[in-house]
């Protein structure tokens, strides 16, 4: 589940990280609408491709797996909890930046056009080598998912202190980097624990735990442009990094509370309930037995 998760993560940061230079290639030497046709025809062909590998299956299976906790109880989980609040707080910084680094690059070090468009892309390949790291260790030492995410979040915080203290292109792609390796380091290691909590304190379903992952990246992103600026503009581009850097620090204590996730046993979770009640469906059925298998 670790590498799975690692390796979607690496595919949607090389969106989000290649983003503004290909938009900015495209846009400065084909016009502004290359991007977005290029895009749909992507979108089309990845559909299509979709459709040929992964169709949808039948709706008689779908109907005897087992109903998912609400989403509401997930959310009042302290172990989900904290783990949503990780994720938005490590994503604070890479969202606070991208819609106002680029006017502090040009007013404080008279940074280029190419040289604004050109910031994120290096970052994507510490990204990939951090997804990389934590599913190793992952591997290696499973009980230890609390301490990648807190260290990375000690990481982010200090690359977020210094990003206003860079005077030229070349320094500023440093903390950058830092940046995007620790949000590997907190979501390869946190996301799989997502539905661990799910397999052991609910039932195997995982489509309400990671809608409740993707609000809190939405919440980071949707206060982004609005609460950035407004800080920017208040108190200073160093205040906003200095503040991004001590929230993640401060935070990466907490995640001590999932230290002994790792020990906990199931207690109301799929398998229970078809231990308890019998099989009842087709889906139960199987399961059943690959368990007496």
């Amino acid at each position: 589940r670790s590498r799975a998760l690692g390796t979607a993560l690496a595919c949607i940061s090389f969106g989000s990280l290649a983003a503004p230079p290909f938009g900015g290639v495209l846009y400065e030497f084909a016009g502004k609408r290359v991007p977005f046709l290029v895009l749909a025809c992507v979108c089309v062909l990845d559909g299509l491709l979709l459709l040929l590998l992964a169709p949808p299956g039948g709706t008689g299976a779908r109907a005897n797996m087992p109903v998912g906790t609400p989403i509401h109880r997930l959310m009042i989980d302290p172990y989900i909890a904290v783990v949503a609040g990780a994720l938005a707080t490590c994503n604070i910084p890479l969202a606070f930046l991208e819609p106002t680094i680029a006017n502090w690059m040009k007013d404080s070090m008279g940074a280029s056009e190419w040289e604004v468009g050109l910031t994120w892309l290096p970052a994507f390949f510490p990204h990939v080598l951090g997804v990389y790291v934590t599913v190793r260790l992952a591997a290696a030492y499973p009980h230890l998912q609390w301490f990648y995410g807190a260290l990375g979040m000690a990481i982010i915080g200090a690359s977020s202190c210094l990003v206003p203290a860079c005077r030229n292109f070349g320094q500023v792609i440093v903390p950058l980097c830092g940046i995007c390796f620790g949000i590997a380091l907190v979501d390869t290691a946190l996301l799989p624990t997502l539905a661990f909590l799910v397999d052991v304190r609910h039932v195997s379903v995982y489509g309400s735990v990671y809608a409740i992952a993707d609000i809190s990246y939405c919440v980071a992103y949707a206060l982004g442009p609005i609460v950035a600026g407004q800080i920017v503009h208040t108190m200073g581009f160093a205040q906003l990094n200095l503040g991004m850097g001590l929230a993640n620090v401060l935070y990466a204590p907490v995640l001590l509370f999932l230290k002994n996730v790792c020990q906990m046993k199931p207690s109301h979770s799929e398998r229970n309930i078809l231990l308890e009640e019998g099989p009842k469906g087709l889906y139960d059925t199987i399961r059943m037995e690959e368990r007496k298998g």
